[in-house]
């Protein structure tokens, strides 16, 4: 097994994370895209998981991620189920199991996501999150998608009784493989309770329609707080997209992306570097705000806001 060091405080809440599935399914390039910075054009270049590559991933200040990236071909999957089954599956926080919705064999997809489920973590985590990620979606018509997925989230849930998981369609291309990414993440945070409800306070004080923190490195949405409908459901993870596209372009012109503000008729959206490990976006319609009172009420928050980021 490959492994990468991480020099972490004691302090840090380390939770094992399974990212598992047949080979080509793309677990290497959606940890690639979220905890290495690739853009998704240039996952192609990446090769196959020999084995099980570990990788320790500090998120925020206090959750280091244990990531053990399981290889997907056939002989090392059989290895994982049997001869390396305690090792691999014991003290397992979070399991990530990837279908390539285009698979040859769903057949098989099947057998081994059974398998993983009632020979490892069923005996030896079963107090395990599982989230099944239905991927390259992209692949498949828009007009054929939602039916297509809801029926393998169906056959998901079947098989996996009695444990519960979470199920989502997801592609390296869009929004979707952040959205997943960030509900994950957002369960595994040690103090989110306390980010939520000292979001909801900012947002009430400063009269704000909505108000979200991103992590700085992968830019995936913490937590979030909404005053006022809006119809986009997926407009959070767009913006992850987007902001995080351009954090790159910045790294490449030795740039540091500190903040931005976005304004039109309608509305003005603010985001900036929060606390050391957050960025923070503030959303407000009412056109009688100015800039400098946003930006004065974020400078005060940032205190309010520090001892949960580094709690």
């Amino acid at each position: 097994m490959k492994r990468r060091g991480y020099h972490g405080s004691a302090r840090s809440a380390h939770k094992k994370v399974l990212l598992m599935g047949r080979s080509e399914a793309g677990k290497t390039s959606m940890r690639s895209i979220i905890f290495a910075n690739y853009i998704a054009r240039d996952t192609r270049r990446l090769g196959a998981t020999m084995d099980v590559e570990q990788s320790n991933v500090r998120f925020l200040n206090n959750l280091v991620l244990n990531l053990w990236d399981c290889g997907g071909q056939d002989a090392f999957m059989e290895t994982f189920f049997t001869s390396q089954k305690d090792v691999l599956f014991s003290n397992v926080e979070v399991l990530i199991f990837v279908f390539d919705v285009q698979s040859s064999d769903v057949q098989k997809d099947i057998e081994k996501y059974q398998s993983c489920i009632e020979t490892g973590i069923m005996k030896y985590s079963p107090e395990a999150m599982i989230f099944c990620l239905v991927h390259k979606m992209d692949l498949i018509p828009k007009a054929q998608r939602e039916m297509l997925f809801s029926k393998r989230k169906e056959e998901l849930e079947h098989l996996s009784k009695p444990l519960k998981i979470s199920c989502y369609a997801t592609s390296i291309w869009d929004e979707t493989l952040y959205n997943a990414w960030s509900r994950i993440m957002s369960l595994l945070i040690p103090n989110v309770g306390q980010l939520k409800l000292k979001l909801k306070k900012f947002a009430d004080h400063i009269n704000a329609d909505e108000v979200l923190l991103f992590e700085k490195a992968t830019f995936l949405v913490v937590a979030h707080h909404m005053r006022k409908e809006h119809n986009d459901g997926n407009r959070f993870e767009k913006i992850s997209n987007i902001i995080k596209q351009f954090k790159l372009s910045c790294n490449k012109m030795q740039s540091f992306f500190r903040s931005i503000e976005v304004r039109n008729s309608s509305f003005a959206a603010y985001i900036e570097l929060f606390t050391a490990n957050m960025y923070i976006m503030v959303v407000m319609s009412d056109p009688q705000v100015c800039s400098a009172a946003v930006q004065l009420n974020i400078n005060n928050a940032k205190r309010y806001f520090k001892d949960t980021d580094q709690s």
